[in-house]
C-alpha cells in the first residue's frame, strides 16, 4: 500500500474529506494529537509571556491618570517630570491589585501590570521572602520579585532556543545539501566532519568555549548553534542523496537548470519536513542547556534573569527557600515537553506510515 493509500484510508475511517495539499494534511494529523496540541498551546503561552514581558511584570503603571492627563509610563522616559510627586514605589506599597485610585492632590488613577516589579529591583529589607499577595512567587536573596525574574527569563530561554536552532539549521542545511548533492570527496570530507563533532561530548566543548570566550547571550547563542549542526546535517544529506536519483531531478539537470536552483529552489523544499522536526527538538535542547549553563555559572550573567540562574540560587537555600526550586523548575520541565510534544506531533503528521 502507498503512502497516498494510507492518507486515503486513514481519512476515510474517520469520516474526514481528504486534505488538497500536503501541509494542510499534515495539520490535520497533527490537530489528531492532543498532547501535541496541548505543547502549542503553551509554547504560545511563553511567547506571549516572552513578547509582552513589560507590560506583565514593570514598577512603572501601564497607564496613569492624574490632573486631567493620561500617562503612559512604561513607554516613556520622562514619566517622573509629569506626574511629580507621585513615585511609583509608593503608589503601589501594600496594593496588590492591578487598578488603584488615589484621593490625594486632586486623584490619581493607575493600572499597573499583573506583577509591579522590575526583575532587577533589589529590596534587602524583603529577601527570601515566601509567596504572597505582593510578591506571587516569593523573592530571592537578593529581594528581587521571582515571578518579574520568570517573566523576563523566558525571554532569555525562547531567543537563545530560536537564535542557536536557526544557526544550527543554516550550517546544518548547506553543509548537507552540499554533501548529499555532489557527493564524492566533499561528500567524505562533510561526513568526517560530522562524525568528528559527534564524537566530542557537545556540553562540555560548550563550557571550554565559553570559559575562553564568556559567557554573553550572543557567545551562548553561537556555541549552542556551532555545536548542533550535525544532527540537521545528516537529516538533510540523506534526503539530497535520495532526492537526486528521482526522475524530476535527472529532468532539470538535462534542460540546463544550475546546482544553485536544483539545491534550493526544487530539492531543498522536498527535504523540509525532517529538519523542521529536528530544529523542533533543537530549541528543546538549547533551552535546557542554556538553563543547565546558568545553573552552573557559566551561561548568562547576573543581573540578567534567566530560569537557570534562579533555580542556581537555589542551592544555599534549598532546606526553605522551595520557591526558588520549584517555579523555574516547572518552567524548564513544561517548556523542554511542550517543544518535545510537538516535535513528536509533527513527526508523526509529516509521516504517513505513522498515522494512527
Amino acid at each position: 500500500m502507498s503512502n497516498s493509500e494510507i492518507v486515503t484510508a486513514d481519512l476515510e475511517a474517520s469520516g474526514s474529506r481528504m486534505p488538497n495539499t500536503y501541509w494542510k494534511m499534515v495539520g490535520h494529523h497533527f490537530r489528531k494529537k492532543k498532547l501535541a496540541v496541548l505543547g502549542l498551546w503553551v509554547i504560545i503561552f511563553m511567547i506571549f509571556t516572552a513578547v509582552f514581558a513589560p507590560l506583565l511584570a514593570n514598577n512603572k503603571p501601564i497607564v496613569f491618570y492624574h490632573g486631567g492627563k493620561i500617562f503612559f509610563p512604561i513607554f516613556s522616559g520622562r514619566e517622573r517630570d509629569r506626574v511629580g510627586v507621585f513615585a511609583w514605589k509608593q503608589l503601589r506599597k501594600d496594593n496588590p491589585f492591578i487598578f488603584q485610585h488615589v484621593s490625594r492632590d486632586g486623584g490619581a488613577i493607575a493600572i499597573w501590570p499583573i506583577d509591579k516589579y522590575s526583575p532587577d529591583e533589589f529590596n534587602l529589607l524583603d529577601y527570601l521572602s515566601g509567596p504572597s499577595l505582593r510578591h506571587w512567587l516569593g523573592t530571592d536573596d537578593s529581594g528581587r520579585d521571582v515571578l518579574a525574574r520568570m517573566i523576563y527569563g523566558a525571554r532569555i530561554s525562547l531567543s537563545v532556543g530560536f537564535v542557536a536552532v536557526g544557526i544550527a539549521v543554516i550550517v546544518g542545511i548547506l553543509l548537507g545539501a552540499v554533501a548529499g548533492y555532489f557527493g564524492g570527496w566533499i561528500d567524505a570530507v562533510v561526513s568526517r566532519l560530522i562524525e568528528i563533532m559527534l564524537t566530542i561530548p557537545t556540553f562540555f566543548l560548550i563550557i571550554a568555549i565559553i570559559a575562553v570566550k564568556g559567557g554573553g547571550i550572543y557567545n551562548i547563542m553561537a556555541v549552542i548553534g556551532l555545536t548542533g549542526w550535525m544532527g540537521i546535517a545528516r537529516f538533510v544529506r540523506a534526503e539530497f542523496l535520495k532526492l537526486k536519483q528521482l526522475d524530476f531531478i535527472t529532468a532539470l539537470r538535462a534542460l540546463g537548470a544550475s546546482h544553485k536552483r536544483i539545491i534550493f529552489f526544487h530539492m531543498l523544499p522536498n527535504a523540509m519536513a525532517p529538519v523542521l522536526v529536528s530544529a523542533v527538538f533543537g530549541i528543546a535542547g538549547a533551552i535546557l542547556t542554556e538553563s543547565s549553563l546558568s545553573f552552573l555559572g557559566f551561561g548568562v550573567q547576573p543581573p540578567t534573569p534567566s530560569w537557570g540562574d534562579i533555580l542556581s540560587q537555589s542551592r544555599d537555600y534549598i532546606d526553605f527557600a522551595w520557591w526558588l526550586t520549584i517555579f523555574p523548575g516547572i518552567a524548564i520541565f513544561a517548556s523542554i515537553t511542550a517543544y518535545n510534544l510537538v516535535g513528536e506531533g509533527l513527526r508523526d503528521a509529516m509521516d504517513p506510515k505513522l498515522f494512527r
